[in-house]
């Protein structure tokens, strides 16, 4: 049975990247363009949501491949994945990323010209940052991908196996709130035993930290569905008790943050915090959608569609449209509605009036052709 709370979760957190994106726009963390002045409050808020928003991207996914699986073959799932994952991944690397790289050669003065100057000979000229073909914000796709792919084996023994003895062992935990955070421990281990060699670089092939941290969760959200209701009445009866560990949770990172000096003991300790917060707003979220979440409607039919090609589109939208506010006076408030609005309502235009309408541009978005 379809669990539309997930179809919700996967709407509204993407909808959020959105929000996330532009906010990177104001703060003093490494991006792509800068606006003219900072805002260091801004940092909290962009803090808290940097902790919890794709690990949950990687459940659900997680959670998809368990329904995907269940009328398709190992070998179709693949071909499948191929065709929703890589053909929008070399489509948007070679059409959509290169405006985002274009606008920045131009802010920081590193190439002068049109657009049409620009591409195709010096985008497609040596790899980002020190060439100018790159994958930016897409980067989820071929990290899915390969998870998808690499994980075929295990998913179908446990497509076979579903009452095996590890399934039937994590189900007995998770019917109590503690018992879910067994999932925590590999998250600990990755974060406190890998992180410190492997800084997250999102270039793959030397990104190892971020690529078993992810593939870990992943494969947590695959595991999550095979215990089935035991997992759903578990977050809903208990989620306020997750929302307040959450809560308790980030706060003492805070503090930790601004009260200790770097040190082993610190990082062992914030290591354990950091992974305990970010599960527990995963399952506060699990929680509250599947109590308030779970109904089938109209805007969610259509959002759901429209939210792969809305993550492709977003952020050349959104750093087309920050290129002309940069040097601009305005106020924190005009320049993130702007962009906002603006990235929400392009992108609304493109897929109404393009993708959605038109067969063969379907599939270079990760739509199905109608």
């Amino acid at each position: 049975m379809r669990r539309h709370d997930l179809d919700w979760l996967r709407v509204l957190v993407f909808a959020l990247l959105i929000f996330y994106h532009v906010g990177m726009f104001f703060v003093p963390w490494g991006f792509h363009l800068k606006n003219n002045a900072i805002y260091e409050w801004l940092v909290y808020p962009m803090l808290f949501l940097n902790q919890w928003r794709l690990p949950i991207l990687f459940v659900i996914s997680g959670m998809g491949t368990f329904y995907a699986l269940q009328k398709r073959t190992g070998a179709y799932f693949a071909l499948e994945r191929i065709k929703r994952l890589g053909l929008p991944l070399i489509f948007g690397m070679l059409f959509i990323i290169s405006p985002q790289v274009y606008f920045e050669r131009l802010n920081k003065n590193q190439f002068v010209g049109s657009y049409f100057d620009f591409w195709p000979n010096e985008a497609l000229n040596g790899i980002y940052p020190e060439g100018n073909f790159s994958w930016h914000h897409l980067w989820f796709l071929p990290y899915l991908l390969i998870f998808s792919l690499i994980l075929i084996p295990i998913f179908l023994y446990f497509k076979k196996h579903p009452n095996n003895k590890f399934i039937l062992w994590i189900k007995e935990k998770s019917r109590k709130p503690l018992g879910l955070y067994i999932f925590v421990i590999p998250l600990y281990v990755a974060e406190a035993f890998i992180e410190p060699y492997f800084p997250i670089t999102l270039a793959l092939i030397d990104d190892w930290f971020n690529f078993i941290n992810c593939m870990m969760l992943f494969l947590f959200g695959f595991l999550l569905m095979l215990i089935k209701d035991v997992f759903w009445i578990t977050v809903e009866k208990y989620r306020s008790y997750f929302l307040t560990t959450g809560i308790l949770s980030f706060t003492i990172m805070l503090v930790i943050i601004h009260t200790y000096e770097d040190s082993t003991i610190r990082h062992f300790t914030e290591a354990f915090i950091k992974v305990v917060n970010l599960w527990s707003w995963v399952l506060t979220l699990f929680g509250y959608s599947a109590k308030y979440l779970n109904r089938k409607s109209k805007l969610l039919n259509y959002s759901n569609e429209a939210v792969y090609p809305f993550y492709i589109l977003h952020q050349t939208i959104m750093i087309t449209i920050a290129y002309f506010l940069i040097e601009l006076e305005w106020s924190f408030g005009s320049k993130f509605s702007i962009m906002t609005f603006g990235t929400f309502g392009f992108s609304w235009v493109i897929y109404e009036f393009l993708i959605r309408r038109w067969r063969f541009i379907r599939p270079l978005f990760g739509l199905k052709k109608k």
